[in-house]
């Protein structure tokens, strides 16, 4: 049978009353046989033929008992029990320092249960026995006057002061190693609650990379779509050609797919027919646009002011900053092709302002106004937004005056900004 780590550590616990016992007895027997062999040393002391000596072995037996029952959940009463012992068996004599044994284990084991102020009442009622057990004996003995007093002083000093020491000293070595413990335990926690957001946090990009590439791609394969409907009846060959368009832009959301499950894997791969595995930056927004307006059917136009090429291969503009650029203008077409099908769309990269690089997105509204389709609410705006503080940009967007949208991300050159703002209307 396996025995529980609690029953382990009481062990040690129950076996003291027993070698309390045996030490104090042994000590009791050995100082009858030294004054019986040794009639020179005087000692004040009853031989084993005298009631007195069976009378103290019985006190020491209830001074042990008392320690084996009571220290452990009740150590101010085995404290007082014990300490009772003292002046019960004062007839020892120049004997009474076995009594004092107990006396000393149970201040001990006290002071460790229990913080000493709490017990200042018990210690001082126990310090009083043992002066006043020991002062008997010394009266018993023949001393008279402050000779009593003093040792029983003495003794009281010693039987529960030296313990008392002894147990605040180891008291405040465990307080002090439980609270490096919980310290610790509570860094442990700390490093883990790091780690969980740490995920928490990479799982939100993740799930923002996916939304902007499926967005994107899948609003304009929606888009040709609807018009595949209309016009398989009327224009086959226009058909055709957005079938194609539709297979293109699949196939264009699936290596967008597959390269950003590499660069999450972050490990070297083959190369497979499709491109090399990049990331998106400024240089790619053209693409995009063509990409968009292919596949939306609608104008959408791109509109370069200052040196944008020339900023960003210089590094004014990082690499994070330009895959945010780059997912704006994703995002942000997507949703121009969604709730705006057919409205003609700009978008201005603008590195004019010093210090700064902004990027417009903007869709007019509509020329026919149709309920638009169902669909679930996006979280296209909460990704840009994130993105902006990711890269200490501001965001802006909101309707236009004329009906339309207008997204602006502006990105800082040169290095993140002290701070970033963001700011709209509503969500879309």
């Amino acid at each position: 049978m396996t025995e529980s780590p609690a029953q382990h550590h009481r062990r040690p616990t129950d076996v003291v009353p027993a070698v309390v016992w045996v030490l104090s007895v042994g000590l009791l027997a050995a100082s009858v046989v030294v004054s019986e062999a040794d009639p020179e040393a005087a000692l004040v002391l009853p031989g084993f033929g005298d009631a007195a000596w069976w009378w103290s072995a019985v006190v020491l037996t209830l001074q042990a008992v008392a320690l084996a029952v009571w220290s452990s959940g009740r150590p101010r009463a085995a404290l007082l029990a014990v300490a009772a012992g003292v002046p019960a068996g004062f007839v020892l004599g120049d004997a009474m320092g076995v009594l004092l044994l107990a006396v000393m284990v149970a201040t001990y084991r006290a002071v460790l249960a229990r913080p000493a102020g709490r017990l200042a009442t018990t210690l001082v009622a126990a310090a009083a026995l043992v002066a006043g057990g020991v002062a008997a004996a010394t009266a018993r003995n023949g001393a008279e006057g402050w000779t009593v007093v003093v040792a029983g002083l003495l003794q009281a000093l010693a039987a529960v002061g030296l313990p008392l020491v002894l147990a605040s000293v180891v008291g405040s070595r465990r307080d002090a190693v439980d609270a490096l413990a919980r310290t610790a335990q509570a860094q442990h926690r700390e490093r883990d609650a790091l780690v969980q957001v740490a995920v928490e946090r990479e799982r939100t990009a993740m799930a923002r990379e996916l939304h902007d590439i499926a967005a994107h791609h899948l609003s304009g394969i929606a888009v040709m779509t609807g018009a595949i409907g209309r016009q398989i009846d009327v224009d086959p060959e226009g058909a055709k050609v957005a079938v194609a368009q539709v297979r293109e832009q699949s196939t264009a959301m699936l290596r967008d797919l597959r390269n950003l499950v590499v660069l999450l894997r972050d490990v070297d791969v083959p190369v497979e027919p499709g491109g090399p595995v990049r990331m998106e930056t400024l240089a790619g927004i053209g693409d995009l646009v063509a990409g968009a307006a292919r596949a939306a059917g609608a104008d959408v136009s791109l509109e370069t002011v200052g040196p944008v090429a020339d900023v960003a291969a210089a590094g004014g503009v990082g690499p994070l900053a330009q895959l945010a650029a780059y997912r704006v203008v994703q995002e942000a077409l997507a949703n121009a092709a969604r709730h705006a099908p057919g409205a003609p769309c700009s978008v201005r990269l603008d590195a004019q302002e010093e210090g700064r690089l902004e990027v417009v997105v903007r869709n007019r509204p509509p020329a026919v106004r149709a309920a638009p389709a169902p669909h679930d609410p996006g979280y296209g705006l909460v990704g840009m937004q994130e993105r902006a503080e990711l890269t200490g940009a501001s965001l802006r967007f909101g309707p236009t005056l004329d009906g339309g949208w207008q997204v602006v991300l502006s990105v800082p050159v040169g290095g993140p900004a002290p701070g970033s703002t963001t700011s709209g209307g509503q969500g879309r």
